[in-house]
């Protein structure tokens, strides 16, 4: 699918481009989605350009991913796209970005966010040329994946005081699960920070940009925007590990007083179940067997050496 948004217009419209296609002479964006090998040779033919392919979108040597060729500038960033069936798992999306002819063109296969967001203001934000429509365009991805750490960061925080507040009866594996899902999420969203960061660096080379001081003042933003964010990731990805770390070190705690209170409990019935075998043995020559008192005497025994061992415990501080 192929949508174009023209200057001046309240959204992008889909076309079908066929052969001999030409973009309109006020499009400033074309975006390709999910797009067929039909409409890239379309679109190929009309900017006299040789798009890449998805294969090619997703290598990740630099040399593939950030490179200028016949008069354009061809820049491919690892985004975060929805996946699974229940649309709450990320995972990393190639999208290339391309500046050719005054044009914006940008290749994806996944529905992001970040183009639905810029879409619905693209009226608002009055681009006038493609490199201030890639760079707006820019900035709802940075704000994307700013909104992103702050859902991951709210879901630590979340689960901090859960650990430490350790209430009675708390379940640890489904914070670990949280734990894991918000590590999952600020690993990928660092990533994709990251790989901003080299196309920051790479966009401002590009003519239309380099040239436009409104513009190159607006990369310098995001770059810093960029970079702000990748340290904010980098810290709570710390703050995560100390959390496993703290959670697993809390887990062994319990356990161990499990294991304790096992251990405690054996040794006080360890005496008593000595008494009791003396007295079960079935010899017929016993000195207590003809003794009256034997039995509650046998029992006073096992009394005494289960209490013994529990003062004892008490005075270590153990029970």
């Amino acid at each position: 699918m192929l949508k174009i948004l023209r200057r001046g217009a309240a959204r992008p419209e889909a076309v079908t481009p066929d052969s001999g296609w030409r973009p309109p002479a006020d499009a400033l964006w074309l975006d390709l989605i999910h797009p067929t090998r039909e409409e890239e040779l379309a679109v190929e033919a009309a900017l006299s350009l040789g798009l890449p392919t998805r294969e090619e979108m997703a290598e990740i040597e630099p040399s593939s991913r950030l490179y200028q060729a016949h008069g354009a500038t061809f820049m491919t960033a690892s985004l975060l796209a929805r996946r699974g069936d229940d649309g709450q798992g990320r995972a990393d999306a190639p999208v290339t970005f391309v500046l050719a002819a005054g044009l914006l063109v940008t290749i994806r296969y996944d529905e992001l966010k970040a183009f639905d967001l810029f879409a619905e203001r693209a009226q608002s934000l009055e681009a006038a040329s493609a490199s201030s429509c890639l760079l707006g365009l820019l900035d709802a991805v940075v704000e994307r994946l700013a909104d992103l750490l702050e859902r991951s960061g709210a879901e630590v925080e979340s689960v901090s005081q859960a650990i430490f507040a350790r209430p009675k009866g708390a379940q640890f594996e489904a914070l670990l699960t949280d734990l894991a899902r918000a590590q999952s999420l600020t690993s990928l969203t660092r990533n994709s920070l990251v790989s901003l960061s080299r196309l920051f660096s790479f966009a401002a080379l590009a003519p239309e940009i380099s040239a436009d001081h409104e513009c190159a003042a607006h990369l310098h933003a995001l770059q810093r925007d960029g970079q702000s964010l990748t340290e904010h990731a980098n810290a709570q990805s710390g703050q995560i590990a100390f959390l496993l770390d703290a959670a697993l070190g809390l887990i062994n705690i319990e356990q161990n007083g499990i294991i304790k209170f096992f251990s405690v409990a054996a040794v006080i019935l360890m005496p008593p179940t000595l008494v009791a075998s003396v007295y079960g043995m079935n010899f017929k020559h016993m000195p207590e067997l003809d003794f009256p008192f034997g039995y509650p005497m046998a029992l006073s025994l096992m009394a005494i050496s289960a209490i013994l061992p529990v003062l004892w415990f008490k005075r270590r501080g153990w029970f």
